[in-house]
């Protein structure tokens, strides 16, 4: 009977994993960073969270390495699993469209009908809101050009020139990280705070969101990055670039509609 399930086995498509702890190291983590976080915005020590940041990272660059290594070298990603792997990142960005589909929710009940709290207009009274042509326009900008580079990126993948990928790759994660830079110190600089009511909470909740989603973008390009330049992808089998790409674009997509609901017409 064990040699039937053995060639069972070798005959399955689908890649049945080994038993992995980074799934209970992840978890910890986040219990440890959520739980620190919330201690420490009370005053208490941030040993906790620092503990939970570095677990996280722990189980990021394990995880990640075996995940590379069952793709690249032990060859468990077939054209089943691939396929599996599209529709998991697929469901995961839907996913998030919902998380985001809920703050412009948010920002959108306070400012079509404000209430007497908030002075019955909207930006509300006291609020001066971050002039639209100015950084958030260059932070446009900034995301379009790199949703162009990422672009041209993947089509040098599939052609097999090795040197346009890595160079549109390099430049995407500049970009990345100036728009990173560019939004802290608008941030920096804003007028209001989190703590100025709905306009404040539901302006930096939902942009402050989307700038952890590009740190994330950054990160998973950057690893792509590092992919390419160690020859891991191949023209026809380079889906980790791929799913970065897609949530690069969602990214992207995101920010528009950020610039043309809050800071645009929200202004």
């Amino acid at each position: 009977m064990s040699t039937n399930f053995t060639l069972f086995m070798g005959r399955n498509p689908f890649h049945l994993v080994e038993f992995s702890p980074w799934p209970l190291t992840g978890s910890m983590g986040a219990l440890f960073l959520t739980s620190g976080l919330a201690g420490w915005f009370h005053g208490y020590s941030y040993i906790t969270m620092v503990l939970g940041l570095i677990l996280i990272a722990v189980t990021m660059v394990q995880w990640w390495r075996d995940v590379i290594r069952e793709a690249t070298f032990q060859g468990f990603h077939t054209m089943q699993v691939s396929k599996g792997l599209r529709w998991g990142m697929i469901l995961f960005i839907v996913s998030e469209v919902c998380f985001f589909f809920a703050f412009f929710w948010a920002y959108f009940h306070s400012s079509l009908a404000p209430s007497i709290e908030l002075g019955s207009c909207w930006p509300p009274m006291g609020i001066t809101p971050l002039n639209p042509f100015e950084v958030p326009l260059l932070n446009t900008g900034v995301l379009l050009a790199s949703g162009v580079t990422v672009t041209w990126a993947h089509h040098s993948l599939m052609e097999g020139d090795r040197l346009g990928g890595t160079q549109g790759l390099a430049i995407t994660v500049i970009l990345g990280g100036y728009f990173s830079f560019l939004q802290g110190m608008e941030y920096y600089e804003a007028s209001f705070t989190i703590a100025d009511g709905a306009y404040g909470s539901t302006f930096f909740v939902a942009t402050g969101f989307h700038g952890l989603h590009v740190l994330i973008g950054s990160t998973f390009l950057s690893v792509c990055l590092a992919r390419v330049w160690l020859q891991h992808f191949s023209t026809g089998h380079h889906f980790g670039f791929e799913a970065a790409a897609w949530y690069w674009h969602f990214v992207d997509v995101v920010w528009l509609f950020l610039y043309l609901c809050i800071y645009w017409w929200g202004c």
